[in-house]
């Protein structure tokens, strides 16, 4: 019998894809999502769909108990770097403040297994090239705080708690589409970089910027760790079953692939596969933004035994491009 398990922000990009994913995988995921950023048409035909807030530990508690879950994925919160530095405060809320209240009704509920949406944002600029899990957390914007405050709330409640298993996966830079096409990142005024060149590729924008091109990076700009959504969605699936026989209730592992590209070579690459130029006007710098960001993800790989299907940076652009003209038939 398959189980059923609470998704929180399951309309949203990463959400989304981590519903498909447990779908195929057999499971049976029941969605709580506000829709204040995530799209009711993300969620597929048959997923039940709770409107509300996932803080609201009373809709919470009536979806545990009305489909038996035993198991969440939290997704929903703010996730852009830039805004949580023009208003922390909402960060803080969103991020901090629901979470902490989805932690404790998991707890009050009796909930078994919880996987954590975390981020790279909490290594803030690391002393090394490749960041491992034990490397210092020492965030340089709210963003960041915020899912550090968070993993702090679920390690304090798993010493507190029994019975309560946690999986926290901090992500790099997560990008595409779902390669069948079912979804894919939706929404106005993006800001992840493949995303925004995808955009201009498809002629939905007619330039991008360059945050910083001083950077100490082999080309000026920013060098990142790029996951394709399918892949950090099947992690997720991964990590939830291994967390059932798990010897340690609480674990964190990095999310990636353990290689970094530029901002340069990933314009480069939209536009040899695009087959047009983009224009692409240098900023100055953005607040928040660390020069380099690349994973160490053998805890992920060696521990839950999970490998990539859709490792390179071409996969991941093709299907992001893929969707934005899907996007744009279904307009």
């Amino acid at each position: 019998m398959s189980q059923t398990i609470l998704v929180t922000g399951g309309a949203g990009y990463i959400g989304s894809h981590a519903v498909l994913a447990l779908i195929d995988a057999g499971w049976r995921p029941v969605v709580v999502d506000d829709l204040s950023t995530g799209a009711r048409a993300a969620i597929p035909q048959g997923v039940p769909l709770v409107v509300a807030d996932a803080g609201d530990k009373k809709a919470l508690h009536a979806t545990f108990a009305e489909y038996d879950i035993r198991a969440v994925m939290h997704f929903a919160g703010s996730v852009r770097v830039e805004e949580s530095v023009a208003n922390p405060l909402k960060y803080y809320r969103n991020n901090s403040g629901v979470s902490r209240d989805l932690i404790e009704a998991c707890v009050e509920a009796g909930i078994e297994r919880l996987v954590f949406s975390s981020t790279a944002a909490t290594y803030g600029i690391p002393e090394t090239s490749k960041v491992t899990e034990d490397a210092p957390t020492q965030p340089i914007n709210p963003y960041g705080w915020s899912k550090l405050m968070t993993e702090q709330v679920l390690k304090d409640s798993v010493a507190a708690y029994s019975n309560f298993n946690v999986a926290i996966l901090r992500y790099f830079n997560v990008a595409g589409a779902d390669p069948g096409g079912r979804c894919g990142q939706r929404g106005e005024n993006a800001t992840h970089l493949i995303k925004v060149a995808c955009e201009v590729a498809a002629g939905k924008r007619p330039a991008m910027q360059i945050f910083g091109t001083d950077y100490d990076t082999p080309d000026g700009t920013c060098v990142r760790d790029f996951i394709h959504v399918s892949d950090l969605a099947e992690a997720h699936v991964a990590v939830l079953n291994w967390l059932a026989t798990a010897e340690q209730p609480l674990t964190v592992m990095n999310c990636g692939y353990g290689s970094g590209f530029s901002v340069r070579e990933v314009l480069q690459t939209v536009e040899r596969l695009s087959g047009r130029p983009l224009t692409a006007i240098e900023a100055p710098r953005r607040a928040g933004d660390p020069p380099m960001l690349i994973s160490d993800p053998s805890r992920l790989m060696k521990q839950v035994g999970w490998q990539p299907r859709h490792n390179s940076l071409e996969t991941i652009i093709q299907t992001a491009l893929n969707w934005e003209h899907a996007l744009s038939r279904a307009a």
